[in-house]
């Protein structure tokens, strides 16, 4: 039998597991600081629900359950393999939250703020960044369509950021919206718009090279495209700019409102700029759409943006919703390379006793739990190993019971 784990997934030991347990904790913390209260969904979805998601390229990259017993035999002797799932794992929380609320809204406050910090699973190929297990830390404000809730989600993301020691990052925003008029102006019609959009996602990764090649591939006129990539090719692409390519003004006037008021609250801490390119791979985005840079590592470290179509789906009716999610992995990861050291809680200690002397070393152990985080161990014949092993693992130091007189400090 294989003792790794499954490729794509990983197996985190203790000091990697305490991190990511504070930096958790330290989310949610901010989050509920600032009025979001949590909720936990299934990590299984109908798969129905699941491939009506508009979850842009994610709907290929989802794990589907088969049937069961009877169920299962019977989808197989129709031979047809579309039939042979009912069930699937998440691949994002925005969908279930969807469900969710349009289950539960009789029970919820209107608007409903909440957090949801879970695990989601796509079916990646793996490779360094790619995982198919991973925590995503959402919040969203479901039933508004007010612009100050996406102000509200900027600045509590942005906060939580801060409060884990990510400092030096820049929040990029677009509007759905100004950005399919930008894609009409080019010769698009509407029908393109969502296929246009995954493509033009890619801009960073591909390049406008790419991104008319693979347009190209599709089938639109080479006119079109090139007068996309053109328009595209403006620098720099202002709202003033973009102004003059939409009929209905306020998708611009939200985002300078947004602008200008994030602005304000940041002061120095991080800086909010407009980004025609920003696209957001999903296609269940309605509206404004934001991502979260670090500047430090060239990476997106949190997004999302406004879905006010998802809910609907259930209910036969728009309810308006927005919502932000941070990249755990992504800053678990930046932070875990940088030797991110936990700044508050308790020291770990260890009381070490002979395998006789368990009830003293209990009592000893609760006089120290005031003020440690305390783990008993028998007495090994070779002290020095485990005093290494305390040590790597980050304890602070030991206690020796009939020995010594204090702790013991490693490194002292």
């Amino acid at each position: 039998m294989k003792i790794t784990s499954v490729k794509g997934t990983n197996d985190y030991l203790p000091k990697e597991t305490r991190l990511r347990d504070y930096l958790q904790g330290k989310i949610l913390e901010t989050y509920r600081s600032c009025g979001f209260e949590r909720i936990t969904t299934p990590i299984l979805e109908e798969i129905e629900n699941l491939d009506k998601s508009e979850g842009g390229e994610n709907l290929g990259l989802i794990f589907k359950v088969l049937k069961r017993g009877d169920k299962l035999e019977k989808a197989l002797e129709a031979g047809n393999p579309q039939d042979l799932a009912d069930l699937g794992l998440r691949y994002d929380l925005t969908l279930p939250l969807s469900r969710y609320y349009a289950c539960h809204r009789a029970a919820l406050p209107t608007p409903f703020k909440c957090i949801q910090i879970d695990q989601v699973f796509r079916a990646e190929r793996p490779q360094k960044g790619r995982l198919r297990q991973f925590v995503q830390c959402d919040i969203d404000i479901l039933g508004s369509d007010s612009v100050n809730c996406e102000i509200e989600l900027i600045s509590t993301t942005a906060k939580a950021l801060l409060n884990v020691g990510i400092k030096n990052f820049k929040v990029k925003i677009n509007d759905r919206r100004i950005l399919k008029n930008l894609i009409y102006a080019a010769g698009f019609t509407s029908a393109d718009a969502d296929s246009v959009c995954i493509v033009f996602d890619k801009m960073d990764k591909i390049g406008a090279e790419g991104v008319a090649a693979e347009l190209m591939e599709k089938g639109f006129a080479a006119d079109t495209v090139k007068k996309f990539t053109d328009l595209m090719s403006i620098s720099p692409f202002t709202l003033e700019e973009a102004e003059k390519y939409c009929e209905d003004k306020s998708p611009v006037e939200n985002l300078r409102y947004i602008i200008e008021t994030v602005t304000k609250l940041a002061g120095d801490s991080y800086s909010i700029v407009y980004d025609k390119s920003l696209v957001r791979g999903q296609g269940y985005y309605t509206g404004t759409i934001f991502e979260i840079e670090s500047l430090d590592f060239g990476s997106s470290i949190a997004g999302g943006g406004r879905y006010d179509n998802m809910i609907g789906k259930f209910l036969n009716e728009s309810v308006p919703a927005v919502g932000f999610s941070i990249g755990f992995e992504r800053i678990a990861s930046i932070l875990t390379d940088a030797n991110y050291q936990i700044p508050e809680g308790k020291k770990r200690i260890a009381v070490i006793y002979d395998a006789t002397d368990i009830l003293p070393a209990l009592a000893k152990a609760e006089e120290y739990r005031s003020n440690y985080e305390v783990v008993l161990y028998e007495r090994p014949k070779k002290l020095g190993k485990l005093f290494g092993k305390l040590e790597e693992q980050g304890f602070y130091g030991c206690y020796i019971l009939n020995e010594s007189e204090d702790i013991k400090v490693f490194g002292a």
